[in-house]
C-alpha cells in the first residue's frame, strides 16, 4: 500500500506469503452433493432452517441468532477445535461464512473465495479474482471482503475493484462478471452481496478517497444485467437525470439540500456494508455512508442536510424506487457513517407490538425505527458521546453541541471517526431480548483543513490528519493508549438501557454470535474467541485463535453436531492506520476455525515473530524538512504504515526497514511502483523526488528515536 514492501529485507515472510496470489485445484469430479441448492423459498424460511446460515445474518432479519442450542452455557466449556484452515495472507478477515448444505463458503482477503467441507475443513476450491495491487490505495481500510452470497448453485462476491462476480457453487468458477463501478474512479467493494427475489444487490465503498459518488445495484441473479440503480447523493445538476430509480426523489428532496460544487468531489454517501430485506413488508433497507470530503464546509459550504448522507433508506427491491428514509447525521462532518448492522424485529412499545429496526451507527447512539414508515421510535447513547447531548424525537435529529463542528478550533470528539461502533456485526437475541453491540470508545481530533485540495491517492477529508500524531514520550504514549477501550454491550432495545457489559484490553474486537444455548460469542483483537452466558455476560469459555479476530461468527450443524466457526485475522482500518501503541509483532496469517464438543483437533505451537530492530542510517537533515515528511507522511502514508509510524506489524514499519536507508530503493518503491502488485503504489504525480526525500527524512530521524528507546529499554 503505503511505501515499502520490502518484505525480504524485512525478513516478514509471513507478509511475503501474504502478498502471493496462488489458486488453488478445483474440488475433484467425483463430488456429487448438490451446492448451493438455495431458492427464493429456502431464503424466505430460513428461520425455520437451524443447520444452515444461508445469508450474510443467517435470515432476512439479520439478528445472527442461531436457534441452535446442543452447544449451551452448562456444555460450552467442553467446546474444542473440531478443524481448521490457513489461508495465505496476514491482511485482514472480516467474512461471515455461509454454510449450506454441509459446505462452507467464504472470502478472504483480496477478495478471494473459498469454499470448505463444513464437518472437516477439506478444502474444496478456491477462486482468486485477481483483484491488481494497484486497487489497494481506493481501499480507505484495508484489502478486505466481508463475504459472498449464494442461489441457485451460484456464489457471488464483489471484489476490491468493483467487480461483481458470479461463481459456479460446485467448482469456483466463473459464471459471469459485471463491472458495477467506474474502474478509473477510487469506488471499491468490501461488503457482502444480498439476494432478493432473483437479484443481486451490491453497493461501493470509497467516500474518503476521490470523486466518489455513492450508489446501490441490483442485478439479475442469472444473467448479471443490470435491473435498477439507485445513487444516494445528488449528482451535477446540469448533466441532468441518470436515468436512475433515484432521479425523482433526489430532484426533489435530496438537491435543495446540497451547496456549492459537491459533485466535483463526488459527495460520497455510499451504502459500504448494511443492505437487508424484510420479507414482512417487501422492502429493502440501505444504509449510506459519510461524505466526500468529511467536512461539510468544504463539500457543501458548510450547511445543508446533504441528503442521503449517513442514512437509512427504504427502497422497493423489485425497481429501486423510494419509499422512505431516516438521516442520522444531518449534515454530516465527523465521517459518523449508517451503515452499520440494521437488524429487523418487533418490539412491545408503550403497550403496542410495533415492527421496528435496530441499528448502532458510529455516532454512539442506539436507534429503533418504526420499519414501516421510517418514524423514529426512540434512541439513546450505548456510550459516552460529547458532539451531541441527544436526539430529539419529535424531529428525529441530534441536539449538537455547539463546537462540535470544529469550525473555529480544534474539537476532540468521542465518539470518532472510527465510530463507538463500525461495521463489526451486532447480534440480537429474541429469547433474551438483547442486543450485542461490539463497541468502543475511540476520541478523534478534528480541525479544519484550510489549505484542503482534493488530491488522488490519498484520503481527501477535509480534516487536517496531522492531529493524528502522538506524542514520542512512551509515558504519554501509554497514558493515550488507555483512553482508547473496547467492550462488549448488552443493550435492551426496550428501555435503552445497557443490561451487562464486558470490558476488553482495547478496541476493534469482532463480531457478535447469539445463539439459543443462552450463549454469545465473539472474537478479540488480543486473540481470544470467547462465549458468554447472554443474559448476565458471565465468561463460560475462551480460545486462543493465535492472532485478533475481527469477523462475525457463526453456528451450523453438519453430520448431526453443531459448530462454532469463525474466521480469524486482524486488520481494517484502525489496526493499519491507528498508531500501535503496544509492542508488535509480525501478524501471523488468518485461518478458519471451526468448533464443536469434544473436537480434538489442536492448532500448532505458535511463537510470535519479533519485528527487526531499527537500523537508521547516520544521515542528517534540517529539521524542517523532518518536519515537511512528517506532514507528508500523515496524509500519504499513516493509513496504511500507522500514525507516527508506529506500524501494527500487519505491513512494514518503516523505521525497521533497511530500504529507508537506499534512497534509490525507496525511490523506486514510491515513484516507481517497484512494489505495485503487492498493494504499493507508485506516488508519482502526487508526490516530488524532493516531497519522498523529506518523507525518507522523517523516517530515517523517526528510526533514531526509535533505536535509542529500544537501546534504553534495555538498560
Amino acid at each position: 500500500m503505503t511505501i515499502a514492501h520490502r518484505c525480504v529485507a524485512l525478513g516478514l515472510l509471513v507478509l511475503l506469503s501474504a502478498c502471493q496470489r496462488q489458486q488453488s485445484p478445483s474440488a475433484s469430479a467425483s463430488e456429487t452433493r448438490a451446492f448451493a441448492n438455495v431458492d427464493d423459498a429456502r431464503l424466505a424460511g430460513a428461520e425455520s432452517n437451524a443447520d444452515d446460515w444461508l445469508s450474510h445474518g443467517r435470515t432476512y432479519s439479520e439478528q445472527r441468532f442461531s436457534p441452535l442450542a446442543e452447544i449451551n452455557a452448562k456444555n460450552v466449556g467442553q467446546l474444542e477445535l473440531a478443524w481448521f484452515h490457513d489461508l495465505d495472507t496476514n491482511r485482514g478477515q472480516e467474512a461471515t461464512p455461509i454454510i449450506v448444505d454441509g459446505v462452507m463458503y467464504t472470502t478472504t482477503a483480496w477478495s478471494k473465495v473459498v469454499a470448505l467441507d463444513a464437518a472437516s475443513g477439506k478444502h474444496l476450491w478456491t477462486y482468486d479474482p485477481k483483484v491488481p495491487g494497484a486497487t489497494a490505495i481506493k481501499a480507505c481500510c484495508d484489502v478486505v471482503n466481508r463475504g459472498v452470497a449464494v442461489y441457485r448453485g451460484k456464489v457471488y462476491v464483489g471484489t476490491l475493484d468493483g467487480r461483481l462476480i458470479a461463481l459456479d457453487a460446485a467448482t469456483g468458477k466463473p459464471v459471469w462478471s459485471v463491472e458495477t463501478t467506474d474502474p478509473q474512479a477510487s469506488y471499491t467493494i468490501t461488503g457482502a452481496p444480498r439476494v432478493v427475489k432473483g437479484k443481486v444487490i451490491i453497493g461501493n465503498g470509497g467516500a474518503d478517497t476521490y470523486q466518489v459518488r455513492g450508489y446501490v445495484s441490483a442485478y439479475d441473479a442469472e444473467t448479471g444485467k443490470l435491473a435498477w440503480r439507485f445513487y444516494t447523493v445528488p449528482g451535477d445538476p446540469a448533466k441532468g437525470p441518470d436515468g436512475a430509480a433515484s432521479d425523482k426523489v433526489l430532484a426533489e428532496k435530496a438537491l435543495p439540500t446540497w451547496f456549492g460544487k459537491w459533485y466535483e468531489f463526488g459527495g460520497g454517501g455510499t451504502a459500504w456494508d448494511s443492505i437487508v430485506y424484510d420479507q414482512e413488508l417487501d422492502q429493502l433497507y440501505v444504509g449510506t455512508g459519510n461524505g466526500l470530503p468529511w467536512n461539510r464546509r468544504i463539500r457543501s459550504e458548510g450547511k445543508g442536510d446533504n441528503l442521503f448522507l449517513c442514512s437509512i433508506i427504504a427502497l422497493k427491491p423489485d425497481t429501486g424506487e423510494y419509499l422512505w428514509h431516516y438521516q442520522v447525521n444531518p449534515g454530516e462532518t465527523w465521517d459518523y457513517n449508517a451503515n452499520q448492522t440494521i437488524t429487523l424485529t418487533d418490539l412491545v412499545l408503550d403497550g403496542q407490538k410495533r415492527k421496528v429496526l435496530m441499528q448502532a451507527p458510529k455516532n454512539g447512539f442506539f436507534y429503533v425505527i418504526d420499519r414501516e414508515n421510517g418514524k423514529l421510535l426512540s434512541a439513546k447513547n450505548f456510550v459516552a458521546v460529547n458532539w451531541a447531548t441527544g436526539i430529539d424525537l419529535a424531529t428525529g435529529r441530534p441536539q449538537e453541541t455547539p463546537e462540535a463542528r470544529y469550525e473555529k478550533a480544534i474539537f476532540v470528539a468521542q465518539p470518532g471517526g472510527a465510530g463507538a461502533h463500525n461495521w463489526h456485526p451486532m447480534a440480537y437475541s429474541p429469547a433474551a431480548g438483547l442486543a450485542y453491540i461490539p463497541a468502543q470508545e475511540l476520541p478523534l481530533a478534528y480541525r479544519d483543513d484550510p489549505a484542503f485540495a482534493a488530491r488522488p491517492k490519498t484520503l481527501n477529508t477535509g480534516i487536517d490528519f496531522s492531529l493524528l500524531g502522538v506524542p514520542d514520550d512512551p509515558a504519554q504514549r501509554a497514558a493515550i493508549a488507555k483512553m482508547l477501550t473496547g467492550r462488549l454491550i448488552a443493550w435492551n432495545p426496550v428501555t435503552q438501557q445497557e443490561a451487562w457489559h464486558v470490558d476488553h484490553a482495547g478496541p476493534w474486537n469482532g463480531g457478535v454470535l447469539a445463539t439459543a444455548g443462552d450463549l454469545v460469542f465473539q472474537g478479540t483483537a488480543d486473540k481470544q474467541l470467547q462465549a458468554y452466558r447472554a443474559s448476565n455476560g458471565e465468561r463460560l469459555w475462551n480460545y486462543d485463535v493465535q492472532t485478533g479476530t475481527v469477523g462475525g461468527p457463526v453456528s451450523y450443524r453438519a453430520g448431526g453436531e453443531q459448530y462454532i466457526a469463525v474466521m480469524a485475522g486482524y486488520g481494517g482500518a484502525v489496526p493499519l492506520a491507528l498508531p500501535a501503541l503496544k509492542p508488535a509483532f509480525a501478524a501471523p496469517n488468518g485461518r478458519v476455525l471451526a468448533f464443536k464438543i469434544k473436537g480434538g483437533a489442536k492448532l500448532p505451537a505458535y511463537t510470535p515473530v519479533p519485528l527487526p530492530p531499527a537500523m537508521p542510517t547516520a544521515e542528517q537533515w534540517p529539521q524542517q524538512r523532518i518536519d515537511e515528511g512528517r506532514g507528508l507522511y500523515s496524509n500519504y502514508c499513516s493509513r496504511c504504515h500507522g500514525a507516527s509510524l508506529l506500524s501494527s506489524g500487519i505491513l512494514p514499519d518503516l523505521r525497521r526497514s533497511p530500504m529507508a536507508g537506499h534512497p534509490e530503493s525507496f525511490t523506486k518503491v514510491v515513484l516507481e511502483g517497484a512494489l505495485e502488485p503487492r498493494g504499493m503504489i507508485s506516488f508519482a504525480g502526487s508526490l516530488t523526488a524532493e516531497q519522498v526525500e523529506s518523507i525518507r527524512a522523517y523516517v530515517i530521524s523517526s528510526a533514531r528515536l526509535l533505536q535509542a528507546q529500544e537501546a534504553a529499554q534495555k538498560q
